[in-house]
């Protein structure tokens, strides 16, 4: 009887004890989740701020607005960084943890885990570097480490590149060595179009020629041309034209269909038929 009593477990004071805990517990926890609120209020806020500080209205002098976006997305990604480093130290500072001292000893702690962050490291220089050197911006399409696409976000440590298929691929700016940017200074256009050998030289120069003066008037995308370079291949059944554009940033591809779009119209109109291959089936003993 008397070991029954001793294993009876007294539950109305272990519930006085929980209760003590928690109700001591509650201010520290209200406390916690005040500081994660506030967080989320302030990314909030500062994510609307930089947006409006940017806004071409607001802004104090001239710039160009891919920069503007650029920037945008960099101090974004700074503020962020820095307020989850102020929550962070005012929850330890909250759950009881010296933060003094824990500040105080940064220096030995990052000595301490630096061979292990020097990839983030990195990609935090290589992120200024590709600001300050402006080696491409937000909006640009670029090709770099095997990827291509139009850069949507630049952040202190990594960028965002969406493809023409709308996957965003994101990479580590460390990763970003060589970088291809099509979208700095006038591209070229070409486009070749096959004529057949029964036309006359002379006639399709002119056809292609007068189709392309009306597509410079119809297109502002064109800076200079288009203007027939002349025949570049004459193959078996075929010879080759081809035509050259100078135009915007970007716009190549497009001034390139409108161009076979105008060729092809005024080829049929001019009644020229597309080559084909042509077979001569001879039977034996038919010379004679």
């Amino acid at each position: 009887m008397g070991e029954g009593n001793a294993l009876r477990l007294n539950w109305p004071l272990i519930w006085d004890n929980l209760r003590a805990i928690l109700w001591s517990a509650l201010p520290v926890l209200g406390k916690v989740l005040l500081i994660l609120v506030l967080t989320r209020l302030l990314l909030n806020a500062s994510k609307t701020f930089v947006r409006k500080l940017f806004l071409p209205e607001r802004r104090r002098m001239a710039m160009d607005p891919q920069k503007a976006r650029t920037l945008e997305t960099l101090l974004q990604s700074t503020l962020r960084y820095l307020l989850y480093f102020i929550a962070g130290i005012t929850i330890l500072a909250t759950l009881g943890v010296k933060t003094e001292s824990l500040l105080a000893s940064a220096g030995v702690v990052g000595v301490a885990i630096g061979f292990g962050a020097q990839s983030l490291v990195r990609d935090v220089l290589t992120g200024f570097f590709i600001i300050f050197e402006d080696q491409f911006a937000v909006g640009d399409y670029i090709e770099t480490g095997g990827f291509s696409g139009y850069v949507e976000e630049m952040g202190l440590r990594v960028t965002k590149l969406r493809d023409p298929s709308g996957v965003v691929h994101v990479l580590p700016n460390s990763e970003i060595s060589k970088v291809s940017n099509h979208s700095r200074g006038n591209r070229t256009a070409l486009v070749d179009i096959a004529v057949a050998y029964t036309a006359n030289v002379a006639s399709v120069q002119a056809i292609l020629e007068a189709a392309l003066a009306d597509l410079a008037q119809q297109l502002d995308t064109i800076v200079e041309g288009p203007r027939v370079l002349g025949i570049i291949n004459l193959s078996p059944s075929e010879m080759v034209w081809r035509v050259w554009a100078r135009t915007k940033p970007m716009q190549h591809w497009s001034v390139e269909r409108e161009i076979r779009k105008a060729l092809k119209t005024a080829l049929d109109e001019a009644g020229l038929e597309p080559p084909y291959p042509h077979t001569i089936l001879r039977r034996e003993g038919s010379e004679q």
